[in-house]
């Protein structure tokens, strides 16, 4: 998205669609893979479904940004704690892509308390000519077998395997959160209200505590880590954020445990704007590094925020994503919507930002012109290939016949996650159980 006459020609297409959906199948994380080609989903009955992008033709080139179901599978399934007398949803929390290094793909998965390491490859062929099994796959009686016979491999329609790999578990007290790969591509971080563990990809049956903010008595918590993610490029670095809008930088080769930080990023609050909601609202609920390492984006309630590593004292832009519901806090809160948890996205280049709102609303930052736009998914223009129109809400004043005023917003309706593809303009939106993918127009 150079200009904003630009995000005029998205390409629409829907994707995902249960016509008698159930709660189990809300979407509840979305992610591409580091090329692009794959698109994972999870959803609150612990399902993930991949998706693969289309080879375009030269007689279709508007298929290459189509995305066709890959592969499903169930990654976590409901559990009972029964030392702690809790249910464990089987609901994934976070699903993120480790880069490729064969034929075979990997992803991490998770719920509230355990992380899975699922790899995903394709089988066209298929072993024949058992010695101790018959072709149905029954053990053979010993004295059935009178000779000996060497296996062959024969060819069989193509098959997508997804096979847990590793299982993480029995690390985490409170909700896992977020989980973040490193980039040295050997260890990742789970993180849960209280604290980070640092794990092997290797080892499932230890993990490192390296960050602990539990105090010894429980009525001194001040706040909860809201999320945490490694740098791209530094292995050694890491950033997580809290309920009270704070993000600390820490270095793990300062000591082994990062429980003291060595930036602390925190806007000052103004004292004429502070209410009742303020602590509220000013938690973070997403934080990104940028592609290049450089920025670091938070996004709270209201806000997104961009922060350059090398300045702490304040972010270098903030942008308002619905400042119109300002003075509908009090409802907001009546309703519960005021702790829902938007996500934040880069695009490739880091030029252009999303985040999501209510009404299936999401809205595109362009840090270089300044300008925005705000876009809707919703059933309505989920035509494929349907040229997306700019939506605007009408503050006050007299309301146009294209604008929506802000009391007849739906707040059941809300885009918390989303993802951008690496390298091109595709984006995709979950809004409830439907998946949104959207383009630049193939001319």
């Amino acid at each position: 998205m150079e200009e904003e006459s630009d995000t005029r020609k998205i390409n629409n297409s829907f994707l995902r669609d249960h016509n008698y959906a159930t709660e189990a199948d809300i979407i509840s994380t979305v992610e591409f893979n580091p090329s692009g080609e794959l698109l994972a989903t999870g959803d609150k009955g612990g399902r993930v479904v991949v998706f693969q992008r289309e080879q375009g033709t030269k007689s279709e080139p508007q298929r290459r940004g189509e995305y066709n179901v890959y592969s499903t599978f169930q990654s976590h399934d409901p559990e009972f704690d029964y030392l702690k007398s809790l249910e464990v949803e089987e609901k994934i929390n976070k699903i993120r892509w480790l880069p490729q290094q064969n034929a075979a793909y990997f992803l991490l998965s998770t719920n509230d308390k355990t992380v899975k390491l699922w790899k995903i490859r394709e089988r066209d062929r298929r072993p024949e000519g058992y010695n101790l099994k018959d072709e149905d796959g029954r053990i053979r009686h010993p004295s059935t077998i009178t000779s000996l016979r060497v296996p062959v491999l024969q060819n069989s329609d193509l098959m997508v395997e997804a096979t847990a790999r590793r299982v993480f578990s029995n690390a985490h007290t409170y909700h896992i959160n977020s989980i973040s790969v490193n980039s040295d591509l050997q260890t990742y971080i789970s993180t849960d209200d209280l604290r980070v563990n640092l794990w092997n990809l290797e080892i499932t049956d230890q993990s490192f505590n390296i960050v602990d903010i539990k105090p010894c008595n429980m009525e001194d918590l001040l706040e909860v880590i809201t999320a945490a993610e490694f740098h791209p490029q530094q292995c050694n670095t890491l950033a997580y954020s809290s309920s009270r809008g704070s993000v600390r930088l820490c270095d793990m080769r300062k000591q082994a445990l990062c429980d003291t930080h060595c930036k602390f990023f925190e806007e000052p609050e103004d004292p004429s704007t502070r209410s009742f909601f303020s602590e509220i609202i000013s938690s973070i609920s997403d934080i990104k590094f940028s592609h290049s390492g450089r920025f670091l984006m938070t996004r709270d309630y209201l806000t997104v925020k961009v922060w350059d590593l090398n300045m702490e004292t304040r972010p270098v832009q903030t942008y308002q994503v619905h400042d119109y519901l300002r003075g509908k806090l009090c409802s907001l809160y009546e309703n519960d919507c005021i702790f829902d948890k938007f996500e934040c996205v880069w695009n490739g280049s880091d030029s252009v930002i999303m985040t999501g709102s209510y009404n299936n609303f999401f809205r595109m930052f362009d840090r270089n012109t300044k300008k925005d736009v705000t876009l809707e998914a919703s059933r309505e223009n989920s035509k494929p290939r349907a040229i997306l129109q700019p939506r605007k809400v009408c503050v006050g004043g007299k309301r146009r016949k294209d604008e929506v005023t802000v009391d007849s917003l739906d707040f059941s309706k809300k885009i918390l996650h989303s993802t951008w593809h690496p390298q091109e303009n595709i984006i995709a939106v979950a809004a409830s159980n439907n998946l949104y993918i959207f383009q630049d127009k193939v001319t």
